[in-house]
């Protein structure tokens, strides 16, 4: 008797797809580019040349049952991005090895999550912003007994959404705002009061594309 796949949503699930089919290294290949010009046809697309890099942590926790995905809600105060939702994450210094070495350093200096307590699954495919950034999204498995000590500056909170309801498709709605001039059309996944959006909702529904509709 063969045993029972496990739940797709479940930790030991979402690894045995995500090992399958992310790629191990970060893609240097950008033809399969995702980012907000692919939402929003009306945005020109990316020049590799001009985009500044960057990366981010997608840290999935390994919660019983169901694994969830821990997001962060920066402050009010930021210059940039005030008050969104948003993964540990930010530019590749020169200092910075790799993708995953900024991630992990961001993780690090943003919510205090130590790269002990963070487990490398595989890398998406790169995501451009509007705000001209590569983003290059690290996915990786945290064990539920990590401890984070928020850098009161950036982040504000630092939360868990659970992995089924972001990989639902039907939670990944179609908004639209004006911004610089003209509208533009994004991802949303409302969660609650948590109005996940825009790099954030994209990068997400970019990690469904790639470790579950395929």
């Amino acid at each position: 008797m063969t045993a029972a796949a496990p739940d797709a949503f479940s930790p030991e699930g979402f690894l045995e797809r995500a090992r399958a089919r992310l790629a191990t290294e970060a893609r240097d290949d950008d033809r399969t580019a995702g980012g907000d010009h692919r939402v929003d046809p009306g945005m020109p697309s990316p020049e590799r040349a001009a985009a500044r890099d960057a990366a981010v942590l997608i840290p999935v926790v390994r919660r019983a049952g169901e694994a969830t995905v821990l997001l962060t809600q920066r402050t009010d105060h930021l210059s940039t991005h005030a008050g969104q939702i948003a993964f540990p994450g930010g530019r590749i210094d020169a200092e910075d090895a790799s993708p995953l070495a900024a991630a992990l350093r961001e993780a690090d200096e943003e919510i205090g999550l130590k790269a002990s307590a963070i487990a490398p699954v595989g890398h998406l495919h790169p995501y451009y912003s509007g705000t001209g950034y590569r983003i290059v999204p690290v996915v990786a498995m945290i064990e539920p007994e990590f401890e984070l000590v928020l850098n009161d500056y950036e982040v504000k909170e630092a939360f868990e959404v659970p992995l089924g309801f972001l990989m639902n498709p039907a939670n990944h709605q179609r908004h639209s705002r004006m911004w610089r001039g003209a509208w533009r059309t994004f991802y949303a996944m409302p969660f609650g009061e948590r109005y996940i959006w825009g790099v954030t909702a994209g990068i997400l529904r970019n990690l469904f594309e790639e470790v579950y509709r395929r």
